[in-house]
């Protein structure tokens, strides 16, 4: 337990983490990854890039020290990210050298103002953090590995199907190499894939999400070829599954991991809306309710640039035509000739609130939302705007946590 005198010192810091906190968590991994070049094989070197790890993990310090009088407000949290751990292979004794850094780094950044009464106390926090963190991946570790089919660590899968799903996306089906059973999971979860690309340094850990529903005797994941541009460099290990993972290459997966699930207990209907990749753990979710039955009333709604890029409905429509309470609906922002011959369909237009009105028959229900950050904040905005509660929109993020709605409002 922290003494109160501890707590007023590290909610005093407040105002300076707002400011300057993801100059700390820059210059925290610049001096992490100095002295510990072997972390590299965890960390996804992309989002490092990209400023996504820096800016997620000043949120979460700015967020600990706001509610640092009430940890337990912020266990949602703390649990999404320690799925993500578990899911990296995170051990116990990475937690110490990632607090001596980290207040190495609020040292640094904050010259004097960093008095040692703020970074005493920044220390004996960090250790409260770090040990509800380690208590549940050790829990999180023991189920992965105890479980029916499960395992510790990561083990070998081979490739025995990959299907070409749209001109972006590829599904690879992963069955063990053992040829013993896999562990079961719950659909919207993902499972971490370990590579080492030739020529590459490091070992690169990506995750991705389970596509089909579970029970079967493989996992699917279905992957991105994600291309650069100016602000960012090609997907690493995306281009490399395309390019050089072929059927019958081995790759190493960590259990299945993540929160993001579907409630099969709530009878609500179920909207599942979804951007580009962000389909995969809605087809996930729509195949999981439709293979057992159920009848509760399911709205699918894809957003894609055309039909070339969409992939899985051809899959999504076949299911709408046999399930009468499925129904479905894209938008293409760039639609193709091809997609304008069905105009009813396919509309030149995005998941705005008025279209949103038009095909969602039954708001009360669960929504369920994944894709990009740009998408996912102007979609949950939208949907907030018809009336839909916040506590009904449940999200997942591709890579780092970050936020849906404005700074003003995310306190």
């Amino acid at each position: 337990m922290l003494s109160q005198q501890t707590i007023d010192v590290i909610q005093s810091t407040v105002p300076v983490l707002e400011v300057h906190g993801e100059a700390i968590t820059r210059h925290f991994y610049q001096t992490l990854f100095t002295a510990h070049p072997e972390l590299l094989n965890i960390f996804n070197h992309a989002n490092q890039k990209q400023g996504r790890q820096q800016a997620a993990l000043a949120n979460m310090v700015y967020t600990a020290a706001l509610h640092i009088d009430n940890l337990a407000a912020i266990l949602p949290a703390v649990r999404q990210v320690a799925h993500k751990h578990r899911s990296l292979g995170i051990v116990p004794e990475q937690y110490a050298i990632v607090g001596t850094y980290l207040l190495q780094a609020i040292g640094d950044v904050l010259g004097e103002a960093a008095t040692d009464e703020i970074l005493a106390a920044w220390g004996d926090a960090y250790q409260v953090i770090a040990d509800a963190f380690i208590g549940i991946e050790q829990d999180m570790y023991s189920e992965a590995a105890n479980q029916t089919g499960g395992w510790d660590g990561f083990r070998t899968f081979k490739v025995a199907k990959k299907v070409q799903e749209s001109e972006l996306i590829t599904s690879f089906y992963l069955i063990p190499e053992d040829g013993k059973s896999i562990s079961s999971y719950k659909p919207g979860q993902y499972i971490s894939i370990k590579i080492q690309p030739a020529g590459q340094e490091f070992t690169q850990i990506r995750q991705y999400t389970l596509s089909d529903a579970p029970g079967k005797p493989y996992y699917r994941i279905s992957v991105k070829r994600e291309s650069g541009g100016s602000d960012r460099p090609d997907g690493v290990i995306s281009n490399y599954l395309h390019n050089h993972i072929t059927e019958g290459s081995l790759v190493e997966l960590s259990a299945p991991a993540g929160d993001f699930i579907l409630d099969l207990e709530d009878p609500r209907p179920v909207v599942l809306l979804s951007g580009g990749a962000g389909i995969t753990p809605m087809v996930s979710m729509l195949n999981t309710l439709v293979e057992s039955d159920d009848q509760r009333s399911i709205t699918f709604l894809h957003a894609s640039p055309n039909g070339l890029s969409h992939a899985f409905r051809d899959h999504v429509d076949q299911l709408s035509q046999e399930h009468v309470n499925l129904n479905a609906h894209y938008c293409y922002t760039s639609p193709a000739d091809s997609d304008l011959e069905n105009e009813l369909v396919y509309k030149r237009r995005y998941m705005d609130a008025a279209w949103l009105r038009q095909v969602i028959q039954e708001p009360d229900a669960n929504y369920y939302l994944c894709g990009s950050v740009t998408f996912m904040r102007s979609v949950y905005a939208e949907l907030l705007s018809i009336g839909v509660a916040s506590d009904r929109i449940h999200y997942e993020f591709f890579g780092p946590k970050a936020s849906l709605v404005p700074a003003a409002e995310n306190v």
